[in-house]
């Protein structure tokens, strides 16, 4: 899954779902792997006002 994500073949949205997390757990996953992250986290923290 990390792969297909990596290679721009799912969402990070997809792959969140797929891994049964949330998309803050993803990125999170993502990082501990070395793969960088498409949002940074004034992006991430405007989604989460958005959202609220």
């Amino acid at each position: 899954m990390l792969k297909l994500y990596k290679d721009g073949k799912i969402s990070l949205n997809t792959l969140a779902s797929k891994l049964e997390l949330s998309v803050s757990e993803t990125i999170d996953l993502l990082a501990e792997f070395g793969v960088e992250s498409p949002i940074d986290y004034d992006d991430y923290l405007k989604g989460f006002e958005a959202f609220r």
